[in-house]
Formats: structure tokens, C-alpha cells, sequence
């Protein structure tokens, strides 16, 4: 990175905290309560109340916190190192690795507080637990009641963390280092910290537990990091412009069994991902867990028989990319379905996310180069809207006498409506990630500019953008 580059990095990121400093008074924090005349002393004389914390719920999601970043290192680290060619590795693989440390510091500074802070339907009280103030052992009620609300911070930051290392995937092999950091710091605080408090944090719009407006079904993710990540990366894709040689030269992944490695990895780390959702150890947690893997399990079968009947062959990497998509399909819907749907939904994710990365990449010729679109995007609108259709309360009690509307209470079980529901959060999710991402990335152009030379392209972005190369031979 040059020295100018550099600067206009530093001025940016100078320009967004101020920014961050001024937000509008809206989200003043609360006034802390008051105490009567002697109640420090009642308070002080009295037996010590139980603890709330279940140590069982507590390991479970500090063991699922683990799994879920053990997706983006190494699990996503080596499945996107393995699918580039041998040129770009490093650079490729760096830019999951780089987001652990950017976006874990966002989290710390005003990333939680926007998502899990109180504040209007659209956005949490970025200065609530600025610099994580008040946030340790205590819980906190309105989220998960029996662990220690730090454990349920970190839990969230791992999914803050992979959301936008999915977005490099599609972007590979021709982004500016420089852009990518810039791009990823104004992108989580405009995109995923709002998104994410409509979806979870209390009183969101779309939070159908905790007061939002429209109660759309969102059990680990499937608006707030699949379809925001698949979408923005297809814009990010765009602006950026194809591969120099794409489509007409091939791009051969260059070593596929890190790529196998790195699915592996990530299966096993989804279990984290959607059982922890449950945010405790009981019976929610192994349904959810079951019906990751069952879904992850059908969509493989779908996504390599598609192939077998088309192409004569099924691929090994085929069945790892239908895995892959299996999992985003079930995402939103694991806490909500039987096992049955779960491999229904993973089926038809499987398949369709087949056609969408083969079918529609060549019909429209956007360079996607690692399919995050067609996969994550695809996959995980397939399972928002089947959700819809398939939601059970046997499952899922609390979806049947949650919600309430006009002073009634309305099911959220399968319905038309609740379809629609799901439809409605696809289209704003889609709204939001297109529009800002769009405007982002001309705001990034034009600060330190998006894409490296063609002779830097030609050379690899290893070499030219981190002064290292991944083989010496």
C-alpha cells in the first residue's frame, strides 16, 4: 500500500469515528434508577438471591462461540484459499484473517452496542456499551437469561466476524487491499450493526419477539449474514468489474483439497453456529443441531445429482459447495423445523443453488469468482421463504404466542402470511445491502480506488499487495 493510500485510510477511518461521535442524541442511554431512602441498606442485609447463570448454558455457547470462529479461521480461510488460483492465496486468505481483528475491534468500540443497545427500531444505542461498558458477568434478560452477557457478546461477534469475510469471496483475485479494509469498517457500521438489531436486538423492526413491528422468522442469520453478505457481494462484484480473462480464459481452483478441508471445517463449526442460536444447552439446541445436518446432508445429495444428470460426473467439489449451501439454506429455519423439512429445505437449497452458480452466473456473466452470491444469497432466500411455509410450533413453542398484534396475539406457525412476512425481510434485506453497498463502494473509489493495476492483477495480489508469495518453488 502506498503512502498515500495510507493517509487516505487513516482520514476515512478518522472521518467514520467522528461521525460515530455525533449520532444523534435519540439514543441517549438511560437514566440509571433511583434509590429510595434505606433501600441500599435492605439490599445489603438481604439473603443473596440465587445466581441465574446455568453453567451448562454457559460452556455451550462459549464452545459454539469457538465453533463459529473456527469457520472463518481456518474453515473459510482454506476453503476460499483452495478455489483461487496459485498467484492470489495469500492475499485471499488474508482477508479472513484480517477481519478477525478489524471487525472484533468495531465490536468492541460501538459494533454491540448498535446491534444488542437499546434504541429505535433500526438502530441500538451505539454509546449503551461503548467500549463494551457494563457488559460481563450479569445477563441480560431481554437476550439470553442464564449465561453472562459477556458470553453472549462474544457468541455474536463470531458471527459479526465471518459475515463480511463472505463477502471476499466474490471479489477475489482483483481488490485493492486498502479498498477492502475501508470497504469492511463502513460496511458493518451502515449494513450489519443496523441489520442486525432490526432482526435481534430489542424492540428491531423485524424482531418478532422483542417488540419489532414485522415478525419475520430469523433463527442464526439467514437475512443478517446470508442474504446482506450474498447480496452486497454480487453489487461489490459489479462495481468491481470482471477477472482480467474472465469468462473466456479458465480459472482452475488451484489445490481443492485445502477447499475440502476448509468445508469440512466449516460443517462442523455450523453446528455452533445454529445450535448456539438456541443461546442454551436444551432441547431447542439439538433440533436446531440436527436440522443443520440433515439439511447440509440433502443439499450435497441435490447439488451432486444435479450435476450427475447433467454433466455425466458429479464433482468432489460439487459436493462440498452443495454442503456449503445446504447450510445457508438452513440457517434461518434450523430453530424453527422437524428434520424432515430440514432435509427438504436442504434439497431444494441444494438444487437450486446448483442452477443459480452454473445457469444464471453464465445466462448474466458477472464475475462472482468463489459463487457467494449464487450459494449464500440463493441458498438462504430459499430457506427464509420455505420457513414461511414450514414454521412449527411443536418445534418451536414460542412462535405460536410470541407475537403480538393490535393487542392480539398471532401464531407464526406455516401460513400464507407468515410467508409473506419472510418475503417482506428478503426484499428489505436486498433493499439495503444493494443500496449501501453501492454507495460505499463509490465512496471507497474514490477515496483510495477499488481495483489494482492490470499489471498488478497480472503479477498477483500475493506479491503485489503483501510482498509475499505462498510456494517458493
Amino acid at each position: 500500500m502506498s503512502t498515500q493510500h495510507l493517509r487516505r485510510v487513516l482520514a476515512a477511518l478518522l472521518l467514520l469515528g467522528m461521525c460515530t461521535a455525533l449520532i444523534p442524541t435519540c439514543f441517549a442511554a438511560e437514566s440509571p434508577p433511583r434509590l429510595e431512602p434505606g433501600a441500599a441498606l435492605s439490599a445489603a442485609t438481604a439473603a443473596p438471591a440465587t445466581s441465574p447463570i446455568n453453567s451448562g448454558d454457559n460452556a455451550w455457547l462459549l464452545a459454539s462461540s469457538a465453533l463459529v470462529l473456527m469457520m472463518t479461521a481456518p474453515g473459510l480461510i482454506l476453503f476460499y484459499g483452495g478455489l483461487v488460483r496459485r498467484k492470489n492465496v495469500l492475499s485471499t486468505m488474508g482477508h479472513s484473517l484480517i477481519l478477525m481483528a478489524i471487525v472484533s475491534t468495531l465490536w468492541m468500540v460501538y459494533g454491540y452496542s448498535m446491534a444488542f443497545g437499546k434504541g429505535n427500531a433500526f438502530c441500538g444505542n451505539p454509546f449503551q456499551y461503548f467500549l463494551l461498558k457494563g457488559v460481563g458477568g450479569a445477563p441480560n434478560s431481554d437476550y439470553a437469561g442464564t449465561v453472562p452477557q459477556q458470553s453472549f457478546m462474544l457468541f455474536q461477534m463470531m458471527f459479526a466476524i465471518i459475515t463480511p469475510a463472505l463477502i471476499s469471496g466474490a471479489i477475489a483475485e482483483r481488490i485493492r487491499f486498502s479498498a477492502y479494509v475501508l470497504f469492511t469498517v463502513l460496511w458493518m457500521t451502515v449494513v450489519y450493526f443496523p441489520l442486525c438489531h432490526m432482526v435481534w436486538g430489542t424492540g428491531g423492526l423485524f424482531n418478532w419477539a422483542l417488540g419489532g413491528r414485522y415478525p419475520v422468522l430469523d433463527f442464526a442469520g439467514g437475512t443478517v449474514v446470508h442474504v446482506s453478505s450474498g447480496v452486497s457481494a454480487l453489487v461489490f462484484a459489479l462495481v468491481l468489474g470482471r477477472r482480467t480473462g474472465f469468462p473466456h480464459e479458465p480459472m482452475p481452483p488451484h489445490n481443492v483439497v485445502l477447499s475440502l478441508i476448509g468445508a469440512g471445517l466449516l460443517w462442523v463449526g455450523w453446528f455452533g453456529f445454529n445450535a448456539g442460536s438456541a443461546l442454551n444447552a436444551g432441547a431447542l439446541a439439538s433440533s436446531a443441531f440436527a436440522a443443520t445436518h440433515f439439511s447440509a446432508a440433502a443439499a450435497a445429495l441435490g447439488w451432486a445429482g444435479a450435476e450427475w444428470l447433467l454433466k455425466g460426473k458429479p464433482s468432489v467439489l460439487g459436493v462440498s459447495s452443495g454442503m456449503v449451501a445446504g447450510l445457508a439454506t438452513i440457517t434461518p429455519a434450523s430453530g424453527f423445523v422437524t428434520v424432515p423439512v430440514a432435509f427438504l429445505i436442504g434439497l431444494t437449497g441444494g438444487v437450486v443453488c446448483y442452477f443459480a452458480v452454473t445457469r444464471l452466473k453464465s445466462r448474466f456473466r458477472y464475475d462472482d469468482s468463489l459463487d457467494v452470491f449464487g450459494v449464500h444469497a440463493v441458498g438462504s432466500t430459499v430457506g427464509l421463504l420455505l420457513l414461511g411455509v414450514f414454521a412449527d410450533a411443536s418445534v418451536n413453542a414460542s412462535i405460536a404466542n410470541t407475537f403480538q398484534s393490535g393487542g392480539k396475539v398471532l401464531s407464526l406457525a406455516g401460513s400464507p402470511g407468515q410467508v409473506f412476512n419472510q418475503f417482506r425481510g428478503v426484499l428489505f434485506t436486498v433493499a439495503l445491502a444493494a443500496s449501501a453497498t453501492f454507495l460505499i463502494l463509490k465512496v471507497v473509489d474514490a477515496l483510495v480506488g477499488l481495483r489494482v493495476s492490470p499489471e498488478e492483477e497480472d503479477s498477483g495480489l500475493d506479491l503485489t499487495q503483501h510482498g509475499e508469495r505462498a510456494y517458493n518453488d
